[in-house]
């Protein structure tokens, strides 16, 4: 977020942040961003983003795990070495469960995680955010309503307007 600069405010409460967006949303701004340290129902259903491509990816990969560890198991245990011990069948699925369900947990899990480092763009040592002065308030008292230079409709000045009105505290342009 805001590699190639934009204008970042700083909020006192919730609902001056959520009027911000809103007043941004109406201004036909699309790419914004909200720093805040706590969770805020209204303030995640006025940004709009979509939702996040991850319990999709988990999924996919739960039931490849799933796939790999049963077909795994009926591999060794009918075609690579078949053993009949007691009379059972070689196909014996329910003795599969178990390490069928731990493999579909793990890569579940570790799609999931790559997911998640790929979504949030992760690891990244700079941000230019981090120059924004008092932005470590974000995980203490302070709210951020950031909207990036890339946006179609991206104005500095109207933007600074329209934060001072929405009752920003302070307001910072940041440049690429």
């Amino acid at each position: 977020m805001l590699e190639r600069g934009g204008v970042i405010g700083r909020f006192g409460d919730p609902q001056a942040l959520v009027g911000a967006i809103r007043q941004a949303r109406q201004r036909g701004c699309r790419r914004l961003e909200a720093y805040s340290p706590f969770f805020d129902q209204e303030v995640i259903e006025a940004l709009e983003h979509p939702p996040s491509p991850t319990r999709k990816i988990m999924f996919i990969a739960g039931a490849l795990g799933l796939c790999a560890g049963l077909g795994m198991q009926a591999w060794s245990a009918a075609f690579s070495y078949p053993l009949n011990s007691g009379g059972r069948p070689l196909l014996s699925w329910p003795a599969f469960i178990p390490v069928t369900f731990e493999l579909a947990v793990l890569f579940a899990a570790l799609a999931g995680f790559a997911a998640f480092l790929w979504r949030s763009a992760l690891p990244r040592p700079y941000n230019p955010i981090f120059d924004v002065v008092g932005i470590e308030a974000a995980s203490d008292d302070s709210l951020f309503l950031a909207i990036e230079a890339d946006d179609p409709n991206y104005d500095a000045a109207s933007l600074i307007e329209l934060m001072k009105r929405a009752g920003a505290t302070t307001i910072e342009e940041l440049r690429p």
